[in-house]
């Protein structure tokens, strides 16, 4: 007796529903996902080997070890900063601001003058520094 044979239809693989699930997690990678956006400042550094002397002289700010702020003559905190600065802005913006930082300074200090300056548009900061007494060796 003979048994007819079964038609086997070929084996075929959609993709097409794989596709549609990894498009949605691309969509929800690229929809959830936080880009940071960070502002800053335009600094002019001075180089220590070939400083030179400046015509006008600029607003100095000097920022302490403990945390004070002296411009002028005057010792301000960080709430009177802002006041102090405003009131020089105007001689900032023509000749500059630079800013004296003691090298035992907190960072939080010397970014808040920074920042202060920035909302003031003072755009020309220098941040002093010392001649170096030896001359280091670079490093690749």
């Amino acid at each position: 007796m003979r048994f007819p044979r079964r038609r086997r239809d070929p084996v075929e693989v959609n993709l097409t529903p794989l596709i549609d699930v990894v498009f949605l997690l691309l969509i929800f990678f690229m929809v959830s996902t936080t880009f940071e956006t960070r502002q800053a400042l335009e600094l002019e550094l001075p180089e220590s080997a070939s400083g030179q002397p400046m015509e006008a002289a600029p607003v100095t700010l000097v920022v302490t070890a403990s945390g004070e702020y002296r411009l002028g003559e005057r010792v301000h905190t960080a709430g009177t900063l802002g006041d102090a600065l405003a009131a020089q802005a105007e001689q900032a913006r023509e000749h500059g601001l630079v800013v004296e930082a003691d090298g035992r300074a907190a960072h939080a200090d010397v970014v808040r003058v920074l920042d202060r300056a920035a909302g003031l548009e003072i755009r020309h900061v220098r941040i002093a520094t010392e001649a170096a007494s030896t001359p280091q060796a670079e490093t690749p």
